[in-house]
Formats: C-alpha cells, structure tokens, sequence
C-alpha cells in the first residue's frame, strides 16, 4: 500500500447563522458557514408548520368518487 495518500483529517468548527458553533473533523482546511443548525432549524426546535393536503383528497373524491360507486 501506498504510505501518505490520503488528505489530512483535522478539527474545523461549523460555525451556524445563529451562532451555534459545532466543532468537527473533516478533511477541509478551512471552517464552514452553515444556514441553519440543529437549533434554529424549524423541525428541531418544533416551530414547523403541516401543510394540510387533505383539501386535494376531497376535491378528487367529489370530482371521481361518484363515478366508481355508480358502476
């Protein structure tokens, strides 16, 4: 096998918009800028809305559910 072919693995921070730092290791050099973390992010921090679809359901139904009854 070759010896020392592999990039180096390093600590980097993660640094996030809100200010949450994450410190990881990675074969990058530099830090990294992220949007959003565990901590802003709406699904984690239970500020998500549901999108109710169940309007798109009832209006199939009232346009093809007659239809499969009558035969």
């Amino acid at each position: 096998m070759k010896a020392d072919i592999h990039p180096k693995y390093e600590a980097m921070t993660a640094t996030c918009s809100c200010g949450n730092q994450v410190t990881t290791r990675s074969t990058l050099c530099q830090d990294l800028h992220i949007d959003v973390c565990s901590n802003c992010h709406p699904f984690f921090t239970g500020k998500q809305k549901i999108v109710d679809s169940g309007g798109r359901v009832d209006r199939f139904n009232r346009r093809f559910g007659a239809r499969a009854t009558k035969r």
